[in-house]
């Protein structure tokens, strides 16, 4: 577990958090993917079947269709992203069209874990990732979980 200072400048907010790279590059799945738990497959809503995307949730880049795709797992939107026993959150981050652009799933420590495209898995604050590349928190979800 270690910093990267090239991260650092791709996501300047990093730099003044507590962040640190938690696996190694990999192209095998997506932040979305991450998000809801799952490291063998990459989502996106695309019209190929190249990649995955949930059943019956329209195949388009909008923030109403990625929260339909966390719901089939049982997720509801929320309006806290503080931690809650019992609950698993996810924050999709938007840019300024409101088209998602990255999820970050809560740990049971109240920091949050992500994949950074094809790089690694990192544990962060939620706010390290806000700025210029993910834009901000578009809606946050949450989930019962068995404790």
């Amino acid at each position: 577990m270690y910093r990267r200072p090239d991260l650092e400048v791709k996501w300047p907010k990093l730099s003044s958090t507590n962040y640190q790279v938690t696996s190694p590059k990999s192209q095998e799945y997506n932040c979305f993917t991450w998000a809801a738990g799952e490291d063998d497959r990459w989502w996106q809503p695309t019209p190929e079947e190249q990649f995955y995307w949930p059943l019956g949730v329209p195949k388009e880049e909008t923030l109403e269709a990625y929260i339909q795709a966390y719901q089939t797992l049982g997720y509801a939107a929320c309006n806290s992203y503080q931690l809650e026993v019992g609950y698993q959150k996810i924050a999709i981050y938007v840019d300024s069209l409101s088209i998602p652009t990255h999820a970050a799933r809560q740990l049971t420590n109240g920091k949050w874990t992500s994949k950074l495209g094809w790089l690694e898995d990192i544990e962060h604050e939620l706010e390290g990732l806000v700025g210029d590349r993910y834009g901000v928190i578009g809606q946050i979800l949450k989930r019962h979980i068995e404790i």
